[in-house]
């Protein structure tokens, strides 16, 4: 259950990064307070995951989480460079994530 809710958690990391980029500098109300909230939510749900697993692993692919998904979306949303090399380091973080994974207890 703790992976389901760390998973939850950089879901929740990748909305209040990619809302960063729709506030404005937090000039506009409704996604200011949508991104805040976000970030309330995946620091608790991280904090919930923490209990159980271990801090260096739970904030590294909780991280990684917010990293590809931030970077994918950017590309999709906001028309970032999408080549190669940018492609290879997403799947770099993709891989940390998946080891730290199989090689963590919980």
């Amino acid at each position: 259950m703790a992976w389901f809710i760390l998973f939850i958690a950089g879901l929740c990391e990748i909305g209040w990064a990619i809302g960063l980029k729709y506030t404005d500098g937090f000039s506009r109300l409704l996604p200011s307070v949508l991104t805040g909230s976000a970030m309330v939510v995946s620091v608790i749900l991280l904090g919930v995951a923490l209990k159980t697993l271990p801090v260096g692993t739970g904030y590294a692919v909780w991280t990684g989480i917010g990293a590809v998904g931030t970077a994918v979306l950017g590309i999709f949303l906001f028309g970032e460079a999408a080549d190669l090399p940018r492609l290879a380091s997403i799947g770099l973080i993709v891989a940390g994530i998946v080891g730290l994974k199989l090689t963590s207890p919980g």
